[in-house]
């Protein structure tokens, strides 16, 4: 979101345009909870008109996430 210069309000009112609906603050704190489904990042995705993502990228991102943790 931060790439694409999008806050939660912005991405709600793109998400209603494909027929989801999500208010912000829901958005907000499913993405701050890590609770949300692999449908709704799909769609996230696909609004935000997000780069492929490959097995590579999918790895590097766990390996940052679990060294965030230690």
């Amino acid at each position: 979101m931060s790439v694409r210069g999008v806050k939660y309000q912005g991405l709600s009112t793109r998400l209603a345009d494909i027929g989801v609906q999500q208010s912000a603050d829901n958005l907000r704190n499913k993405v701050n909870k890590g609770i949300m489904g692999a449908d709704l990042l799909v769609q996230i995705l696909y609004v935000l008109k997000a780069r492929p993502v490959d097995a590579n990228l999918l790895e590097e991102i766990l390996t940052d996430l679990d060294a965030s943790k230690e």
